[in-house]
């Protein structure tokens, strides 16, 4: 089952939960900010990151500032422990599913939650389409 991290004033987690309904993907969401993840689920995200914690973090958000810490000094039991802490400075949506995540809102890498046959049919017909 896919998860769709979020916060309730995020204009991104809205387009990415429109963009999932609309292409009939069923999803579970999870308020960020009202139910603040557990330090074993951000290691477990943080495990499916390829930028580790820089790739949660939202760098221009003014939480972060504020806190004025350089996330690649710390190890990765004290980031934990901040981003826990802080939920509001986590860069949003977050989607997974048991293989894949995605950080952010992009409307081209949010297709790899299509099922497999959706995608090459959707490719097949682009394809097509540029032939003509």
């Amino acid at each position: 089952m896919l998860t769709i991290y979020t916060a309730p004033s995020c204009t991104s987690c809205k387009k990415a939960k429109t963009w999932l309904t609309y292409h009939n993907i069923p999803f579970q969401e999870r308020n960020l900010i009202g139910d603040p993840l557990s330090a074993e689920e951000i290691s477990r995200i943080l495990e499916k990151c390829d930028d580790g914690v820089e790739e949660l973090i939202s760098s221009r958000n003014r939480f972060v500032k504020t806190l004025g810490v350089d996330f690649e000094d710390l190890s990765l039991s004290a980031a934990i422990k901040i981003i826990s802490e802080n939920p509001q400075i986590m860069r949003r949506p977050i989607i997974m599913d048991e293989k894949r995540l995605h950080v952010g809102y992009n409307e081209e890498e949010i297709r790899a939650f299509l099922p497999r046959t959706v995608r090459i049919l959707e490719n097949g017909g682009a394809r097509l389409r540029n032939a003509i």
